[in-house]
């Protein structure tokens, strides 16, 4: 959202003149007025564009600006996310979006300047990356799985590049099986234009048990993700989506669809009590990513393998919230050779459409 003191600046009431309106434009460089009427509900919106139709109409500077409101804006109400804001921008070629509530009353305004710059985040992203991927034998005998290429680039380089879109630059690796070939292709992140520590397993700790080795423990929720995780998602929502709902921990899910082969009969003793020819069955799986917040740290065990499962089983058992963020975003756990060629011909895909943009 706009400065706060800068975007009221931009009001002005239905009796104002479109000397006004060019006043506001010259004064504040928002390049929107937003005219409201007694009860602070909006009106309209007036562009240099609008004033400019104006005059060219037969209005002069001291007529008023009833006849050069915009009055069918496009507004949004306060839940809409950040990157929905976008894509409404984007496909409306506009740079400004006024924030309306329930009673209409304008509350605040979106800026494109703003939101396409990416939020600094002081949060961590923790990325478990100490697994041996026996499963992508034998690329995986003398290579982490996360040092796998992908166009270019190891998967792990792929995950940090999108995080930092984000506005993450504090990274945390947890390493074990070959982790001095992923600390000496990253170092502490400074050739990426992050920062990087890591922790090391002597053992290997599963996917969340790593987590007890964080010292300082820090202050702020951190996102959680596995290190072969390729995919789409706004780590960003995600993580303001678990701040939102005072969750302790959130997991990413998404919807996993599988079709039976097979024509399903359910029977009542030798009776068919139904037939459903090759059924599809629907669950949400998890995505391998979550939010801890900082606080759970501390009532994890120490120094002992175990998954992020457990985690949450731990808090559910102890009354506190776990919550799930559906992803509707492209999404791949990189785990068989499959998966491998799989993300290697996404991403040939996408480089070959950005060339043709």
């Amino acid at each position: 959202m706009a400065n706060t003191d800068l975007w009221r600046k931009t009001i002005l009431p239905e009796s104002s003149s479109i000397q006004d309106a060019i006043q506001v434009l010259n004064n504040i460089a928002l390049k929107i007025v937003l005219v409201v009427n007694e009860d602070s509900v909006l009106v309209g919106t007036i562009s240099d564009g609008d004033i400019r139709r104006g005059l060219l109409k037969g209005l002069s500077l001291p007529s008023p600006i009833e006849g050069i409101i915009h009055k069918r804006a496009l507004v949004v109400y306060p839940e809409v996310s950040r990157e929905q804001v976008i894509q409404l921008m984007i496909q409306n070629r506009i740079q400004q979006i006024p924030i309306i509530n329930e009673m209409k009353h304008l509350i605040g305004l979106h800026l494109w300047d703003e939101l396409s710059t990416p939020i600094a985040r002081d949060n961590r992203m923790v990325i478990m990356v100490g697994g041996k991927g026996t499963r992508l034998y034998p690329q995986t005998l003398h290579c982490p799985k996360p040092l796998l290429m992908i166009s270019g680039k190891p998967i792990l380089e792929h995950i940090i590049e999108r995080a930092k879109k984000e506005g993450f630059s504090n990274f945390i690796l947890a390493t074990h099986y070959l982790g001095q070939m992923i600390e000496d292709h990253f170092g502490n992140g400074e050739q990426f234009g992050v920062r990087i520590e890591y922790l090391r397993e002597e053992s290997p700790l599963g996917t969340a048990g790593a987590l007890s080795l964080l010292d300082p423990i820090p202050e702020s929720p951190m996102v959680v993700t596995n290190g072969d995780v390729l995919t789409d998602i706004k780590y960003g929502e995600l993580l303001e989506f678990h701040k939102k709902n005072g969750a302790a921990a959130t997991m990413a899910v998404r919807l996993y669809e599988w079709q039976n082969p097979f024509g399903v009969v359910q029977t009542n003793g030798i009776e068919i009590s139904s037939y459903e020819e090759k059924p599809v069955s629907r669950s949400y799986i998890n995505a391998g990513i979550y939010v801890i917040d900082s606080a759970v740290i501390n009532s994890l065990p120490r120094l002992e393998p175990y998954d992020m499962p457990y985690v949450f089983d731990l808090l559910k058992d102890r009354g506190e919230s776990t919550i799930a963020y559906v992803i509707h975003e492209s999404w791949l756990d990189v785990g068989h050779p499959k998966d491998l060629e799989a993300a290697r011909m996404l991403n040939l895909n996408r480089v070959n459409l950005e060339k043709h943009d």
